[in-house]
């Protein structure tokens, strides 16, 4: 930071966005971001940083390789957020540069002094916990509403809301189609950090209320208003136990797979057959269908879709353990995969565990159905595969002999108490 000279002009170089609202907030802040004004691309390159950026010029610093972006302003161009033309410019200033974030808390700066530079009343929206835009121009792009949503996600427990002119303008972004003009990739990136916030379910909340739930996640949109049996959903309402069950699963574990298995493991309740309400049988294959589509819709990447769609198929079974037969409890443990990948046995477990006590009253309540299963997956992983295979008198008797072997292990191991 600091000021530099190139060609007779001043160059001013500001810490910027993130790296001051945390700091502000008391929270870590690693990451920090620079804004170079009075600058040229040759003007950076000269002295040793090396140019990033393709869209918009970004360097990296010769020595600390941290970012420095030129000072710039963007102007719409087209739908969606790729529709833009840049212009950086030594004569861009700092305000408008900030101008053009997204929230005021994000549009902060600080000068080598330290000084706050606060053009657009951010100071004033960290005290009062609000997320609002800086200007109109937010609306030009889409990801700016995932954005905040995902904000929400991230300072839901200091107590943040979005203001009300915000939402009034995400709104109008849906109502004018310009959510349906965002790509798969960005609309899975901004999922994929929101399911590791604090709390994932303020994401789904505020998407909710701005009306672009419905359009980029429909399967969870309707889940909202389908009734279970109270006798084991207290809250009954199936989108609420779903906010529930994230909420509890970050809670459990800090993967953002377990949580986008817990988003999705009840899906199919969405499209029970009215009829049969406020039950959902059958909801568990409906729920691996829809998995199916969603995944395939917003390119998610394998590893998540798969344990997804285990979680969907095997998590009433789970609760159940104590119920099932030693032959169906294999078919389950070998439909988790446990004897090849025991990680994502585990990556199961918690899922079901943040599905048991994602309920009204649950939360604090022990999963003993979790303990239960380790166990009788230990005991079945501990057949001696290479005897069994020793002892078979033809190649073709292998697989049912190991199957006989695993269940008599589960046999003598549920006898257990």
């Amino acid at each position: 930071m600091g000021k530099l000279r190139a060609s007779g002009r001043v160059i001013e170089v500001y810490l910027v966005g993130g790296a001051v609202r945390d700091r502000m907030l008391g929270l870590p802040h690693d990451d920090r971001d620079f804004v170079v004004v009075g600058a040229t691309p040759e003007d950076l390159i000269a002295q040793g940083y090396r140019q990033v950026g393709k869209d918009f010029p970004v360097f990296l610093h010769p020595q600390t390789k941290e970012e420095y972006a030129l000072a710039r302003t963007e102007r719409k161009t087209g739908p969606g957020y790729r529709g833009f033309s840049v212009h950086a410019d030594p004569d861009v200033t700092l305000a408008e540069d900030l101008r053009r974030r997204d929230l005021t808390i994000n549009a902060l700066a600080e000068d080598e002094q330290g000084n706050l530079i606060d053009y657009y009343g951010g100071q004033s929206d960290l005290d009062d916990r609000v997320l609002r835009h800086v200007s109109t121009a937010f609306t030009e792009d889409p990801v700016r509403l995932l954005r905040v949503a995902r904000y929400a996600a991230r300072f839901a427990e200091l107590g943040f809301r979005v203001a009300e002119e915000t939402m009034a303008l995400m709104r109008a972004m849906v109502q004018a189609g310009e959510v349906d003009a965002l790509v798969p990739e960005r609309v899975w990136q901004e999922l994929a950090k929101a399911l590791a916030e604090p709390k994932p379910s303020r994401f789904f909340d505020v998407l909710r209320e701005s009306g672009a739930l419905a359009r980029l996640f429909p399967e969870v949109d309707r889940l909202f208003g389908i009734p279970q049996p109270q006798r084991w959903h207290p809250e009954i309402d199936t989108g609420i136990h779903t906010m529930m069950v994230v909420d509890m699963a970050v809670r459990l574990s800090p993967d953002p797979e377990v949580v986008f298995a817990a988003l999705t493991h009840d899906l199919g309740k969405g499209t029970t057959p009215p009829e049969i309400l406020p039950r959902h049988r059958g909801h568990e294959q409906r729920s691996v269908d829809l998995i199916e589509g969603l995944c395939g819709r917003l390119k998610a990447p394998r590893r998540f879709c798969e344990l997804a769609r285990l979680v969907a198929r095997y998590h009433g079974m789970a609760h159940k353990v104590d119920e099932l037969r030693p032959g169906t409890l294999l078919d389950m443990l070998q439909g988790l995969d446990v004897f090849r990948r025991p990680e994502r046995f585990e990556q199961g477990l918690m899922a079901f565990e943040a599905d048991y006590r994602g309920r009204k009253g649950f939360q604090e309540r022990a999963y003993p159905q979790g303990e239960r299963l380790r166990r009788l997956a230990a005991a079945a992983s501990e057949v001696d595969v290479s005897a069994v295979v020793a002892a078979a008198p033809a190649p073709a008797e292998v697989p049912a002999r190991i199957r006989d072997a695993r269940v008599r292990a589960l046999r003598d191991a549920m006898r257990d108490p």
